[in-house]
């Protein structure tokens, strides 16, 4: 990813013990070493990188905690906010969003608290459509995403939007996930 996009790492750091201590279980490892590099932010102007710190919009624990409070809400029932698969509840098995883009597509990892470690990658269109599951990791799914265009649906290459980064910012109102 340092290659494609010519980025200079950053070098942020992070008490992952505390996030994962919140969450109940270990994040991917090639996740942590791509905010560390990165940081949250948003790639060929299109695709946001949820991580830790960058304000709100770019705070996937913050959005987290959210959904899971929206999914978990006793008003809506059994009736999840992301159709078959429940938001990851700590110890539980469900979804965590990691990243997105600005047509709506999701790029979440399903998570099961009884197999650490094994996180597939679930991404949907913006249509709300059925989950694609990938075993892959999320530096990989990513990758993917930004250079290879036979990757679909979401393969952005074939658009030439160039693979750049740009930082997150704190502002939720300026074209940032949320």
């Amino acid at each position: 990813m340092i290659e494609l996009t010519g980025w200079e790492p950053l070098g942020i750091s992070v008490d992952w013990a505390a996030i994962e201590g919140e969450l109940r279980v270990p994040l991917p490892a090639d996740y942590k070493e791509l905010y560390e590099v990165f940081g949250g932010g948003v790639f060929s102007d299109s695709v946001y990188f949820l991580g830790h710190d960058e304000g709100v919009s770019f705070d996937f624990l913050t959005q987290w905690r959210v959904s899971l409070s929206v999914d978990q809400d006793s008003k809506l029932g059994d009736v999840s906010a992301v159709d078959l698969h429940a938001i990851y509840a700590p110890g539980g098995k469900g979804l965590v969003e990691w990243g997105s883009t600005e047509w709506a597509d999701e790029y979440c990892w399903l998570i099961d608290a009884e197999r650490p470690g094994d996180y597939p990658v679930l991404a949907r269109s913006d249509d709300g459509g059925a989950w694609h599951r990938y075993d892959m990791s999320t530096s990989e799914f990513l990758y993917r995403v930004l250079a290879d265009a036979d990757f679909l649906p979401f393969g952005i290459a074939q658009y030439d939007l160039g693979t750049t980064f740009k930082p997150g910012s704190g502002d939720p109102f300026g074209g940032q996930p949320l």
